[in-house]
C-alpha cells in the first residue's frame, strides 16, 4: 500500500481544504444513507488563519459528558477521514475537535465534543442556531482508494469512536470495495456508548463484524460483551498478508492493542494510529503538538505505526 500520510516537512503548509459529511447519530436515532465522497472536496477559499462561521443545525446528547453536533457551513469544507478542525466560539477560544462524519458532498459537519474545559463547556450550553467559528480541516488523513481490497480492522476505545467514524462510514457503506471489515468498540459502561443504534446496523451489513465491549456493565441493561478490547483481537480471523488496522483510543489501549497485534504478527507497517495530541494554532506554528521532529498537526493525527514506533513520546 502507498504512503497514506505525507511526511515532508516542505509539506508543513495547512492545505486549504475543508470539511462535511451526513448521517444520523445513533444513539437513538437512525442512521441516514450515506452519499460517500470517496476523494475530498474542495470547499471554501479561505485563509486558513481566519474562521468561517458555521451554525448549528442540531445538538443531541449521547452519553452524560458528550453531546453530538452537526452544524451547517457556507459552502462544502471537503475532507479525508481522520482529519480535524479548530473550532471556536467568538470571545471564548478555540480547541482542536475530529471530524466524526465521513466525506460529502454537502455543507454539513458532524462532531462529538465532549465537556472538558472552558470552550467546551460553553459549547455545550449552545443551541440550534447558534453560531461557531470553523477553520480546517488540519492534518492527514485516510485516502480510502488505498485501503480498497484490504481486510479492515477498526479498534475504537470510548471516545477514540468518534474520529474512526469519519473513516468506519465510508468504508462500511462500500463494504464490496473492501475484504474483511472488523469493528472492536469497548467503553467504560453501558452509558458511555457511543451510536449505538449505528454500531448495531454497521454488524447486519454482509461482510462486516462489529464486537462491541463494556469494561463493565455496572447493573446497566447490556448485550454486547464484558471485556477489554484486547479480548477478541486474540480470536479474530486475521489475515496479516492483507489486513490493514486502524487504531483510536486513550494512550493506554494503543500499549496493549500493538501487543496483541504484534503477537498476530500483523507488520507495523499496516497498523495506523489516530493520535490525540493538544493542538493550538492547527498549522505547524505554535510547536503545541510537537513530538520529536514530528507535527501532529500537520505530519498527524494519523501515523502509520511503523513511523512512531521508536518515538516513546508519541504514545505517552
Amino acid at each position: 500500500m502507498s504512503e497514506t500520510i505525507d511526511k515532508k516537512k516542505k509539506h508543513r503548509k495547512s492545505k486549504g481544504q475543508e470539511t462535511k459529511a451526513t448521517s444520523r447519530p445513533s444513539g437513538g436515532a437512525e442512521a441516514a444513507t450515506l452519499d460517500v465522497v470517496t476523494e475530498p472536496v474542495m470547499g471554501l477559499d479561505h485563509s486558513i488563519y481566519l474562521p468561517t462561521m458555521a451554525r448549528i443545525a442540531e445538538v443531541q446528547d449521547i452519553t452524560e459528558r458528550e453531546k453530538f453536533y452537526r452544524v451547517e457551513l457556507e459552502r462544502p469544507l471537503g475532507h479525508r477521514p481522520g482529519q480535524f478542525v479548530m473550532l471556536s466560539r467568538l470571545g471564548v477560544g478555540e480547541a482542536p475537535i475530529s471530524i466524526s462524519c465521513g466525506p460529502r458532498n454537502d455543507n454539513i459537519l458532524e462532531m462529538v465534543i465532549r465537556r472538558a474545559g472552558s470552550l467546551t463547556q460553553v459549547i455545550h450550553g449552545l443551541k440550534p442556531g447558534d453560531l461557531l467559528g470553523v477553520r480546517g480541516p488540519f492534518g492527514s488523513g485516510f485516502h480510502l482508494r488505498e485501503l480498497e481490497g484490504h481486510d479492515i480492522l477498526f479498534v475504537a476505545g470510548g471516545l477514540g469512536l468518534a474520529p474512526l467514524r469519519s473513516l468506519i462510514q465510508p468504508v462500511v457503506t462500500q463494504a464490496e470495495r473492501y475484504g474483511r471489515i472488523t469493528l472492536v468498540s469497548g467503553c467504560r459502561t453501558p452509558a458511555d456508548e457511543l451510536f449505538r443504534d449505528e454500531v448495531k446496523s454497521w454488524g447486519k451489513i454482509p461482510n462486516v463484524q462489529v464486537v462491541r465491549l463494556v469494561n463493565e456493565t455496572q447493573h446497566m441493561p447490556w448485550d454486547g460483551e464484558v471485556g477489554l478490547v484486547t479480548a477478541p483481537l486474540q480470536s479474530l480471523p486475521m489475515d496479516v498478508e492483507r489486513t490493514i488496522a486502524v487504531l483510536c483510543g486513550p494512550p493506554v489501549m494503543y500499549k496493549f492493542v500493538l501487543m496483541e497485534l504484534a503477537a498476530r504478527h500483523l507488520p507495523f507497517e499496516r497498523i495506523f494510529v489516530d493520535l490525540e495530541r493538544r493542538m493550538k494554532c492547527g498549522v505547524g506554528k505554535c510547536g503545541h503538538c510537537q513530538i520529536n521532529d514530528l507535527y501532529c498537526c500537520q505530519e498527524g493525527p494519523v501515523f502509520r505505526f511503523s513511523d512512531i514506533a521508536k518515538l516513546r513520546e508519541a504514545l505517552s
